[in-house]
């Protein structure tokens, strides 16, 4: 009988089932939820990378409260990469203009090419303002920011959760993610561009507001985006091309798409579209900037699909072809006449000439004592 054992899967991170019925679960999400909450108020939003990874760690620490402490470092061991990434990559972000006035004309002449016919001639994020921007706050202001302020959180939440619970495809998750970013930040270099808050500053538009935060005063919550708003404040204008914004939105709701119901889609979708919306309505992106963040996301994933396949078959054909050379020829077996011969089978019959053992014999006859 042949035993099969299949290897220890790594994806799986999940913990048991808790014999208290997940009360310690419930105290430990609640500790975490109220002091995120508290820290909100008082510092801002976790919107840099190091500050959310430690929401997100003490996330899954209180969420796998029972778990042994070396897997809450083993999830440390695997993000501090990431994080270490994400902090170069806001780095290196400010240096993409090099000190060269960024391309804003051509982001221009193409959202008006595009839609000039319905907003006559202007460019979306003004036609928007003109018709939906007031002084006192509307519900799509707060909806907004809501929408604005997740792109910090819902891709890194996502990957959090797959790492909870799939590592094989929280690693597929992540080299699409890092690729990415690394084919936006090439961008910034090549063709740095400014947004349309930056040309409406330097007289290439008319006025626009940069509002993509002002929705916090509803709540009261004036302190809650210091954190964003000192960014924003600190940021290169030039990563307006393409749209990380809604290419992170996309990816995240391609990336789960083929795993969710179809009644579902719809919402997803909804998403990156949302984001889109708040991106041009509040100044921060043309629709071309957007459209171009889509196709990378596209590109993303055919890129490092082929790669993954190829390196998956050349895998296969290393380990089909190890065996191959590791296997020793077959022994020949030469005849009394010295020519060479088929293997002689393994047989527990005596050699030609040679009595055979009393008590044995072959297959097909008895054994003949060695006397007779």
């Amino acid at each position: 009988m042949a035993v099969v054992t299949d290897p220890q899967s790594p994806a799986r991170t999940d913990p048991p089932a808790s014999p208290d019925g997940g009360r310690r679960r419930i105290v430990a999400m609640t500790i975490w939820a109220v002091a995120f909450v508290a820290a909100w108020l008082g510092i801002g939003l976790p919107t840099d990378p190091a500050y959310a990874f430690v929401w997100i760690w003490a996330g899954t620490i209180a969420w796998n409260s029972d778990r042994p402490w070396r897997s809450h470092l083993r999830f440390a061991r695997d993000w501090v990469p990431v994080v270490l990434l994400l902090a170069a990559y806001n780095l290196s972000r400010g240096f993409a203009d090099n000190g060269a006035t960024p391309h804003a004309m051509e982001l221009i002449v193409a959202d008006r090419f595009m839609f000039g016919w319905v907003t006559g001639g202007e460019v979306p994020t003004i036609w928007l303002q003109q018709h939906l921007y007031h002084p006192q706050l509307q519900w799509y202001d707060i909806a907004a920011s809501w929408v604005y302020f997740s792109h910090f959180v819902v891709a890194l939440a996502a990957a959090a959760v797959l790492w909870l619970r799939d590592r094989h495809r929280w690693a597929a998750y992540m080299r699409r993610w890092g690729f990415l970013c690394a084919a936006g930040l090439a961008t910034y270099f090549i063709y740095p561009a400014a947004p349309p808050w930056w040309a409406a500053q330097n007289g290439l538009l008319t006025e626009v507001a940069r509002i993509s935060t002002r929705g916090w005063k509803a709540f009261g919550m004036h302190g809650a985006g210091n954190v964003l708003n000192a960014g924003q404040i600190a940021s290169n204008p030039v990563a307006a091309m393409p749209s990380l914004h809604t290419a992170w939105a996309l990816f995240v709701v391609l990336f789960f798409l083929h795993t969710t119901r179809r009644r579902w889609w719809p919402l997803l979708l909804a998403y990156p579209l949302a984001m889109t919306f708040t991106l041009v309505y509040s100044g921060e992106h043309y629709v071309i900037d957007v459209l171009v963040g889509w196709m990378y996301v596209g590109l993303t994933f055919l890129v490092v699909g082929l790669a993954e396949r190829g390196w998956a078959a050349l895998r296969a054909r290393r380990a089909g072809s190890a065996p191959a050379a590791a296997e020793p020829p077959p022994e020949k077996i030469t005849g009394p006449d010295g020519t060479a011969g088929p293997p002689e089978p393994t047989s527990d019959r005596p050699a030609s000439g040679q009595p055979a053992p009393v008590g044995t014999g072959t297959s097909d006859q008895p054994a003949v004592p060695a006397d007779r």
